[in-house]
């Protein structure tokens, strides 16, 4: 079994064999895109930048970690602005939402690369996220000069959590990051407002509670609010429930619960008929 340095020597390699015209990592702030970026700007120099998307489905704060990260790696990093919420294959909210999410975003980093002058894309999915439900990772498929290294190179989750931490970046233990618009059921209209409310929500649960990795479902005005398990003690206190329960009934929500279940990726894959 290789090492994870033989790994990391191999996707090396493929940076730089792939990467040799100029490459853009679509970056997120999160640990694939992070730690990609981070590879990348290792063995490509200036010959590798990053770029972000500024958009509705994602946080104000997840933008301004984003760059912070990207100080850190010493990458050049650009915005791109994207509104998903005006093309009715995103904001209908069906069941394949990620493919067109994804193809948007796309084709703004191909536009932006020929700006640039560079000839290939790298985007974050890792060998793990394989056997999950990703219909994005066809757009990414279907599009010349769009690479998935952590894929080719059959890196796993923990794998690059290890590479991150192998090369003292901050954000290696980092909780899953997933755009707004996963909080809402599928084929329930994705809207401004239920963006915006889910987001102030989950700021909210983790002020008051201390937990960071927390969900906020809206299921039509009700907040389901999930978890770790290993979190349930931060919230068990009848005073934090209070607390909680009044301040989402004030952001318009007309039920707030607890997901006994706890935190579930893709939990609302269950909303999907069969």
């Amino acid at each position: 079994m290789e090492t994870i340095n033989q790994k990391l020597n191999t996707l090396k390699q493929y940076i730089t064999d792939v990467g040799k015209e100029g490459v853009i990592i679509a970056f997120s702030g999160g640990v694939d895109s992070s730690t990609l970026a981070a590879v990348s700007h290792i063995v490509l120099g200036k010959k590798a930048v990053a770029a972000i998307a500024q958009s509705p489905i994602h946080t104000t704060e997840e933008l301004q970690n984003a760059k912070k990260i990207a100080t850190e790696i010493g990458i050049k990093l650009y915005t791109t602005q994207t509104n998903e919420l005006s093309n009715p294959n995103f904001n209908t909210n069906p069941e394949n939402r990620c493919y067109h999410c994804k193809k948007n975003l796309i084709t703004n980093l191909q536009h932006l690369a020929n700006k640039l002058e560079l000839k290939t894309i790298f985007e974050g999915t890792n060998y793990s996220d394989l056997g999950n439900h990703r219909p994005g990772f066809k757009a990414i498929q279907e599009t010349p000069n769009v690479f998935s290294p952590w894929v080719t190179n059959k890196f796993n989750k923990n794998e690059i959590r290890q590479l991150a931490k192998q090369l003292n970046l901050s954000i290696y233990d980092k909780p899953p990051m997933v755009c707004l618009a996963s909080r809402i059921p599928f084929n329930q209209k994705i809207t401004q407002e239920k963006l915006t409310r889910i987001d102030h929500a989950e700021q909210i649960v983790k002020a008051i509670s201390g937990a960071k990795q927390v969900r906020v479902r809206d299921h039509d005005g009700l907040a389901r609010i999930e978890v770790p398990k290993t979190d349930f003690s931060l919230l068990n206190n009848i005073d934090i429930w209070s607390q909680i329960s009044v301040s989402l009934l004030k952001l318009g929500f007309k039920y707030v619960t607890l997901d006994l279940q706890g935190y579930q990726s893709g939990s609302m894959l269950k909303t999907l008929k069969d």
